[in-house]
């Protein structure tokens, strides 16, 4: 059983691994329908990961931080925002499965370990990579 950072309890990746299996085996069957596999390497499918989230970011381009989310508010951006992140979440997905990755197991674990790396108490309310939360806080960091 493994405990989350957000104190929930999880007994390994079991429904989430199986609602990930089940994307990435429709994910695979899309591929190999169009005999993709051949271009579906894991540097390219790393660098179109890259692109897509080029695209998602695109759509937030010159909005100012504190209108970002309210510019989903428009139905047209929200949709082409849900597109591009779509392709980044099937993208990752093949990636991982073409190189072997258990990816909710990697989530987990990278969680377990940005819980060690962000303690509450220090990361609070703080944007700071952690191995600068030990130092004091200045007020561009808080």
């Amino acid at each position: 059983m493994t405990s989350l950072p957000n104190g929930e309890s999880s007994s390994g990746s079991a429904e989430a691994g199986s609602d990930i299996k089940r994307l990435q085996q429709a994910i695979l069957r899309f591929a190999a329908e169009r005999e993709w596999q051949q271009f579906h390497d894991p540097k390219n499918l790393a660098m179109a990961v890259a692109v897509e989230a080029g695209e998602l970011m695109d759509h937030f381009r010159w909005v100012p931080n504190d209108r970002a989310l309210a510019a989903l508010d428009d139905a047209r951006t929200r949709e082409g925002v849900e597109d591009e992140a779509a392709d980044v979440m099937i993208l990752l997905l093949e990636f991982a499965s073409v190189c072997g990755i258990d990816i909710a197991r990697a989530v987990e674990r990278k969680m377990e370990r940005n819980a060690v790396r962000y303690p509450v108490d220090l990361a609070r309310g703080r944007a700071v990579k952690w191995d600068r939360l030990g130092d004091e806080p200045s007020a561009d960091n808080q």
